[in-house]
């Protein structure tokens, strides 16, 4: 029950931070810092915003589908969490290599540590259901 719980948290946070990622660009007036004549580069940047929301919308799903479905397998489950935690510590170092939120310190660590949490519920997660050997 506790893979399913530090899944679930790790994989509810993964959603949100997807959902804020399609407005962001809007909130915080992306297209003000690009050329108006760079259509193109609005359009890439556009693209790419919309794949990355949505591919951490669709991660956090597909981990609570898999942790908490009858019919998924412990092979699976190490798969997609192991995605997810690379995902999060790769975010987690690029944090601390190159920090956002550097305006406002209580932004910036706070960041930090919820990136760093998220990764480490996953990687809880990962290395209880390596342990277990039956699947849940």
């Amino acid at each position: 029950m506790l893979i399913r719980v530090l899944t679930t948290i790790a994989s509810i946070v993964t959603i949100g931070f997807g959902m804020w990622h399609f407005f962001v660009p809007k909130i915080w007036h992306w297209h003000s810092y690009i050329d108006s004549n760079a259509t193109e580069l609005v359009r890439a940047i556009q693209a790419i915003n919309i794949f990355f929301s949505l591919s951490l919308v669709l991660i956090g799903l597909m981990n609570i589908i898999l942790i908490w479905s009858s019919e998924s397998n412990r092979f699976s489950i190490l798969v997609v969490l192991s995605v997810s935690i690379v995902l999060w510590v790769t975010r987690s170092l690029l944090q601390i290599a190159y920090p956002q939120g550097s305006i406002n310190p209580f932004l910036r660590y706070g960041m930090l540590l919820t990136f760093l949490l998220v990764a480490i519920l996953y990687i809880g997660s990962f290395v209880l259901t390596l342990a277990k050997k039956s699947m849940l």
